[in-house]
């Protein structure tokens, strides 16, 4: 105990951790400890991780990006010297995840109530071993935990902290299209060539819900999402630049995708499609989704204007969704799809009803509305449910 300040003051490889609270806290306990300074630490403790150090000692190890991780990431060689200081460090950060109350109050005097705190056992270096040997399914920082992610309005990547949990079994009907993007999407993970894919059809009849779902079904295999707003396309030679170096597999989704004419944003998702220098990495596919076949709004003016040149501005306006690789088109369903799906959203959640009732009371519901589509058979079910 007396010296583990000291053994932590020496890491080198997870040096970033003496400036995580909980260390920090822990390292100023062991240098000066008091009552207050235990409260103090196991108040952060309470605060980051509910009481569990051990837990919380594995979560900072396998988040931290550091020089190890990324050399592995990459496939470089670690050298042997760094391969030793790693594990000698994982056996530091062992001993801390093994501390408790007793250890610790051996330090002081007091005798009075001092709060409690719990710690899984862990095995810290077989984790991070097999963590580092597998990194490629894995991961390691904001990426280890995490599966959904955007930009933020400062161009950096971060995570979703309440994902979208839509499964390939909550979705009905569709197969032949999910099917298609599955496979491309397997292909990425298997380092084959993957395509960029525009998912175009009517409103509701789940585009977006299908890459989600994909992405809940194959996070675990290494493939991770960003959502990438239109105003920010831009910034996707920069995205481009920090995931290529990720040993994990993304989908660039953009959803909704739509332009006017006259649009920078189209130019400069067409520069990336054509396949920049930038846009050409392996881990890498573009998922988009339109209800718009051709993806530019176009007026009858843009057709029968005075352009010298209309065949080329019109050829211009359809070439973008062309450089997607793969189109599918979500057609809106028909009645008897329609009723297929109200089936299976009704049994999914419970929803007691005569089969004759019911699709006559989901006709109705449609009666008035857009049409048909997977979304308005969710609004009608979860209708039922609010009653």
């Amino acid at each position: 105990m007396k010296d583990l300040k000291e053994k932590l003051g020496t890491l080198c490889v997870f040096r970033e951790l003496l400036k995580d609270k909980v260390i920090s806290s822990l390292c100023a306990y062991l240098d000066n400890p008091t009552s207050s300074a235990y409260a103090e630490l196991v108040a952060v403790l309470y605060d980051r991780a509910s009481g569990n150090l051990g837990e919380y000692i594995k979560e900072i190890c396998t988040n931290s990006e550091n020089v190890y991780v990324k050399a592995v990431g990459l496939g470089k060689d670690v050298p042997t010297y760094m391969q030793s200081s790693l594990e000698s460090e994982l056996d530091i950060l062992q001993e801390v995840s093994e501390l408790n109350k007793d250890k610790l109050c051996s330090l002081l005097d007091y005798k009075g109530f001092l709060p409690e705190f719990t710690s899984t056992s862990i095995d810290l270096k077989e984790i991070y071993l097999h963590r580092a040997k597998n990194i490629g399914k894995c991961g390691y920082g904001i990426y280890a935990k995490n599966r959904m992610f955007y930009v933020d309005e400062q161009g950096s990547i971060v995570p979703v902290l309440h994902p979208d949990k839509t499964k390939l079994s909550d979705l009905v009907d569709y197969e032949r299209e999910r099917n298609i993007i599955i496979d491309n999407t397997r292909a990425l993970l298997q380092g084959k060539p993957a395509a960029n894919i525009l998912l175009t059809g009517d409103a509701g009849t789940g585009k977006s819900s299908t890459v989600k779902a994909v992405v809940n079904a194959l996070w675990n295999e290494g493939l991770r999402i960003v959502e990438v707003r239109k105003d920010q396309l831009h910034s996707i030679p920069k995205i481009l630049d920090e995931l290529s170096s990720n040993p994990l597999k993304f989908v660039l989704f953009i959803d909704d995708l739509s332009f006017l004419k006259n649009d920078d944003n189209f130019n400069a998702l067409k520069a990336v499609l054509e396949g920049s220098v930038t846009a050409k990495s392996n881990n890498v596919v573009i998922y988009a989704t339109s209800n718009r076949r051709h993806i530019i709004k176009e007026k009858f003016s843009d057709r029968d204007g005075d352009d010298v040149h209309r065949n080329d501005t019109m050829q211009e306006l359809v070439s973008l969704s062309e450089r997607f690789g793969i189109h599918v088109t979500f057609s809106k369903p028909n009645k008897e799809t329609f009723l297929h799906i109200v089936h299976h959203l009704a049994k999914e959640n419970g929803v007691d009803m005569p089969t004759e009732e019911l699709d006559t009371k989901a006709e109705q519901f449609v009666l008035g509305r857009s049409g048909r589509s997977a979304r308005l058979a969710k609004q009608f079910i979860d209708g039922l449910l609010a009653r």
